[in-house]
């Protein structure tokens, strides 16, 4: 059956089903999506078992919205949705799109223009007869979130387009005979850097990930004939916005791909965010952009956000489903049901099973499950890290005989994940007095991406939500952190007398203004260097950790030797990735168990070493593949 005649057919199962007095205006088709358009939105908006019998018959998720014709002026709308709404909401701004009649409500307690059991957000459809939707304004204004959310609306039609492209590529005819599921390496595999695998079936192809090397640029190989032409990929989907995982997927865009990129609503604008200075970076360094921003523009147009345990297609025989992976902010492990039951392949991106400060452990429950891809990054025999606690514990001494010599701590950080755990962890040192108080400096994107952070808090940990909303105490708005956002800021500070912590980016000390404070400060013995990130090899991050007396680093294109004479230390502990005991642990817990475990994202021994020690105490079938190769997984 070609789309059209299948999309009329839905539309007659539609009217058949939708009750005989509520006029249904028109029905559109937005990606996996039934759009119904209808003039008595008041009647569909008051009730709703009505979208759910129509999801739970039609096997496809239903967003029901007003005719545009129907609707009220906006100016007086949003005079009658502020009467309604309390003030305790503190309403952020409201946004209207004619053309889908959707009225988007920024507040920064959303919860409150819900209402009980969402009875005030139903008063609101029914009164004002808009589609109304509600998002989180960041208590902490972030640009990123409002560029984002401003770029969607402005290119609302466009984006249109985009969804009723990939709602025809969904229902096209899936071919009869033998059926089979194999996966491609192409980068991140016996390595740490560039993740990219695509999984392949007679009739889609989904690339996960589509990241680069931070240490050297390097892509993933995209020359292979499974990869091209890049018009046959089906979607794009990102586990978490790192830039290994997704620091050349905007190139995708530059080179003709017009698919969607599935991932959580936190994960895009962080990887906006990330990619942005990507490129800001490399006009800093004088070298070649693989992209440009009107590439990460359209990525952004092209997005399509999934929360965790919501399922969707995005292939015509293939279902996604985005699990917590407990790594950074709304990283996912993405489960893919392939055919009628053919196949269960779950790529779990990079996981922490362990309760962070942040985050909630990885999931480790599925409902099928074949084929498991994981992660390796410290699944080495002897990589076995501190708890959260003993890390803490470990940090304060450090930061206190730190501040008994009076000298400085830089602690080169991620800008997303170990930033903010860091900030957590100094902020209850602090309020707690366990050690005494000092300006910590937050430099580089670390600002930006704490603001994001409090823009989705619902991806938190347990414990740290009811922090924020139940004891109204958000320790990201602590007093103690100074956002550096200027140069002569950042002068400022590394020439001062005065004791204090850094926070900067990069993490791997490749680049960023993490190496301003170091050429500041190395050769001063009572200031102290703080690792709490993983460093790749190669990185000038590891050369310096592993306590080599000099460096030679490029600044404004000339070549300076440093003498480092700071304390050099390293706080295991703080990793978002699982150790070897946390991986076992992981393993030992799943349900069900898979068939067959993929081992990458690991250096070389790391990955073969997993794999072995998985096959010997579970006797389930490993591999440890290299990149370039490809695996038939049925």
């Amino acid at each position: 059956m070609n789309p059209d005649r299948l999309f009329e057919s839905l539309r007659d199962d539609v009217r058949k089903l939708v009750p005989d007095d509520m006029n249904v205006s028109g029905i559109e088709f937005e990606g996996s999506v039934i759009v119904i358009y209808t003039g008595e939105y008041d009647k569909f908006s008051s009730n709703d078992a009505i979208p759910r019998m129509l999801a739970q018959n039609l096997r496809r998720r239903v967003d029901i919205r007003p005719d545009p014709s129907s609707l009220e002026d906006p100016e007086k709308v949003r005079e009658r949705m502020l009467t309604m709404i309390p003030d305790t909401a503190e309403v952020f701004d409201i946004n209207f799109i004619e053309d889908t009649g959707e009225a988007v409500i920024e507040a920064i307690n959303p919860n409150e223009v819900v209402g009980k059991e969402g009875q005030l957000l139903s008063e609101i459809k029914k009164e004002t007869g808009w589609n109304v939707k509600v998002i989180r304004a960041p208590p902490i204004p972030s640009k990123t979130v409002s560029d984002v959310r401003g770029y969607l609306r402005t290119y609302h039609e466009e984006r249109h387009a985009m969804l009723r492209h990939v709602a025809r590529r969904l229902v096209r005819a899936t071919r009869d005979g033998e059926q089979w599921v194999r996966m491609t390496t192409m980068g991140g595999f016996r390595q740490v850097g560039r993740s990219a695998t695509l999984l392949t079936t007679r009739d889609s192809r989904v690339l996960i990930d589509c990241g680069l090397d931070p240490g050297s640029d390097s892509t993933p190989y995209f020359g292979i004939p499974e990869a091209n032409p890049l018009s046959d990929i089906d979607a794009v989907v990102v586990t978490h916005a790192h830039l290994d995982h997704c620091g050349t997927l905007p190139a995708l865009f530059k080179y003709g791909y017009e698919g969607p990129v599935y991932c959580t609503p936190p994960t895009r604008d962080l990887m906006a965010l990330l990619q942005l200075d990507n490129i800001k970076l490399g006009y800093g360094e004088a070298r070649k952009n693989q992209y440009e921003a009107q590439h990460v523009r359209k990525e952004i147009l092209h997005t399509i956000t999934l929360k965790y345990n919501e399922t969707t297609d995005i292939a015509p025989d293939v279902r996604l489903t985005f699990h917590n992976a407990g790594h950074i902010l709304g990283s996912a492990i993405a489960h893919f049901h392939i055919g009628d039951g053919l196949h269960n392949v779950a790529f779990s991106g990079d996981t922490k099973y362990e309760k962070t400060w942040l985050f909630n452990p990885a999931n480790n429950r599925f409902p099928r499950l074949e084929t498991l891809v994981i992660e390796s990054t410290y699944g080495g025999h002897n990589d076995v890290q501190p708890s959260r606690v003993d890390a803490s514990d470990e940090m304060r001494d450090i930061l206190q005989h730190a501040a008994e010599l009076g000298g400085k701590v830089l602690i080169p950080v991620f800008a997303v994940g170990r930033s903010q755990e860091v900030m957590l962890v100094l902020e209850e040192l602090m309020r707690t007095g366990k050690m005494p108080k000092v300006p910590v400096y937050l430099d580089g994107m670390i600002w930006e991406a704490t603001a994001i952070h409090t823009a989705y808090p619902e991806y938190l940990n347990s414990q740290l939500r009811t922090q924020i909303f139940q004891q109204n105490e958000n320790p990201f708005l602590s007093p103690i952190f100074k956002r550096v956002e200027t140069s002569m800021m950042r002068e400022e500070i590394c020439h001062s007398p005065d004791p204090c912590i850094v926070l900067a980016t990069s993490g791997m000390m490749s680049g960023g203004p993490v190496l301003e404070y170091f050429r500041e400060w190395a050769d001063e013995p009572k200031n102290s260097l703080l690792f709490v990130g993983y460093q790749s090899e190669g990185s000038i991050g590891r050369t310096i950790q592993r306590g080599r007396p000099d460096i030679t680093l490029n600044h404004k294109g000339r070549s300076i030797d440093l003498s480092i004479k700071m304390n050099r230390v390293t706080v295991d502990g703080f990793s978002g990735h699982s150790d070897r005991k946390q991986l076992m642990k992981y393993i030992s817990s799943l349900e069900p168990r898979p068939d067959r475990i993929i081992i990458g994202h690991g250096e070389d021994r790391k990955c073969t070493d997993l794999a072995s020690s998985i096959y010997k105490k579970f006797n389930i079938e490993t591999r440890a593949p290299m990149n370039l190769e490809t695996i038939r997984l049925r």
